[in-house]
């Protein structure tokens, strides 16, 4: 029978118990990480949010009726403890608790879908069936710990940086960025989209004077790729300033990322040990590469790379090894780049498009838009599209809208670079790809 959690309520975390407080009492709540009955002794390993606790219950020292409480726990039951701190050197933090009195608040089934004390190791596709109990594990909880204090460092840069942050639509009735890779829905009685990216609503918002913004929100991608570097829900950071251009807000995602990383270090130091990654400030600023130099760089080390091709996964792979670390590439061909990113007046072959890679990832991109009506148009028409489908956008663009420049980087991907995780779905509380869409 399990107990209500009634008055009892937790006085400290695991973390927060050590030798200054012996002899005091405390309440404890968490899970049971792992029971070792002794006969004479039972230890009873109680994980919460940030630590173990041991909690000590020898036969001499407490009641039979408690000890046999204790004797019945099962793993991963929720359970909360009254006990007094006392000095273990053998004990996780230095510390142990000896119970006093102990409350069931909820018993868990057996056998278990997966091991949180990660003895015997799961595969990724079960791990993620049972999320709710991966996420148990510290090493994994760390990885979300890292990933929040980036995200709230991103926002306090943009804001003391006079950004703003806006909401745009994801839920839209039109062709996004370029009428492909789209999720179709049901909007009443008509089609309707998930949004591929904030893009053009960024864009709008040059047009009203509000000339620094930012979004931090999911966007929908319907690409068909199953690696480890894709998924088809993730979040976005984003950014546009009026005013500015390529150059300029280069600069702000530079700094951006390397502070994130000063703060991460900083603020995360038991969650890095945690995952045994250890963060290295780059300096500033990042290298430059021209994409010109790329194709002749990739294709040295025997990988054929033609002008006007993307990055292949081979082309990224060779790039990583030259480059260890942060680095942009630079003026990209226009034809491979979207319909908004401005050309090179006299090389309009070439555009203000760049990539953010960290070794052979690519984390962000972004680039000089085109401001002008016109030009807009014919860009639109060069790729293929038909502008009518882009009206409210365009009209925008025709009374008075400013030079402009923006990025958008990949929450996830970046979170991959933080804490060296290999697979993209180790940085997503519940995984969105081309085979999953439970739990």
């Amino acid at each position: 029978m399990t107990d209500s959690l009634g008055n009892w309520r937790r006085t400290h975390y695991s973390e927060e118990l050590d030798d200054t407080i012996e002899g005091e009492s405390v309440t404890l709540m968490g899970w049971v990480h792992e029971i070792r009955d002794l006969g004479g002794i039972i230890f009873v390993l109680l994980r919460d949010r940030n630590g173990i606790t041991q909690v000590t219950a020898p036969s001499k020292k407490i009641s039979p009726e408690l000890l046999s409480e204790i004797r019945k726990l099962r793993k991963e039951s929720v359970l909360s403890v009254r006990g007094k701190v006392q000095g273990s050197s053998k004990a996780p933090g230095g510390v142990e608790v000896i119970p006093e009195e102990i409350k069931l608040l909820n018993n868990s089934e057996q056998p278990l879908p997966l091991d949180p004390t990660e003895k015997v190791k799961a595969e990724i596709d079960t791990r993620l069936d049972s999320r709710y109990m991966d996420l148990r594990k510290h090493s994994v909880s760390a990885i979300f710990k890292i990933k929040s204090a980036m995200l709230h460092s991103v926002r306090v840069y943009l804001e003391d940086n006079g950004f703003m942050e806006i909401n745009t639509p994801k839920l839209v009735g039109s062709a996004t960025e370029g009428g492909t890779e789209l999720f179709p829905i049901t909007y009443f009685e008509r089609e309707a989209f998930l949004g591929q990216s904030p893009q053009l609503y960024k864009q709008m918002m040059m047009a009203t004077g509000l000339d620094k913004v930012f979004e931090i929100a999911p966007i929908f991608r319907a690409e068909e790729h199953d690696t480890q570097r894709h998924l088809n829900e993730v979040i976005s950071i984003d950014v546009e300033v009026a005013f500015a251009d390529n150059e300029d807000v280069m600069s702000i995602l530079e700094k951006l990322v390397h502070n994130a990383i000063e703060e991460v270090k900083k603020n995360c130091k038991a969650e890095l040990e945690e995952i045994g990654v250890h963060l290295e400030v780059p300096d500033l600023p990042f290298p430059r590469l021209e994409y010109d130099e790329v194709i002749d760089m990739v294709n040295s080390k025997g990988v054929t790379l033609h002008y006007g091709d993307d990055l292949s996964r081979a082309a990224e792979k060779v790039l990583g090894e030259i480059m260890d670390g942060y680095y942009f590439i630079t003026n990209w061909p226009s034809d491979i780049k979207p319909f908004y990113v401005m050309p090179h007046t006299e090389e309009p072959e070439k555009s203000f498009a760049f990539d953010l890679m960290y070794k052979d990832l690519e984390i962000s991109s972004g680039a000089t838009r085109v401001h002008q009506h016109d030009l807009l148009v014919e860009r639109i028409k060069k790729q293929g599209l038909n502008p009518d489908s882009f009206q409210r956008y365009l009209a925008s663009f025709e009374y008075g809208m400013p030079p402009h420049a923006g990025w958008g980087l990949g929450a996830e991907r970046f979170t991959m670079c933080l804490t060296g995780m290999k697979n993209i779905r180790e940085t997503v509380l519940f995984p969105r790809d081309r085979r999953r869409l439970a739990p």
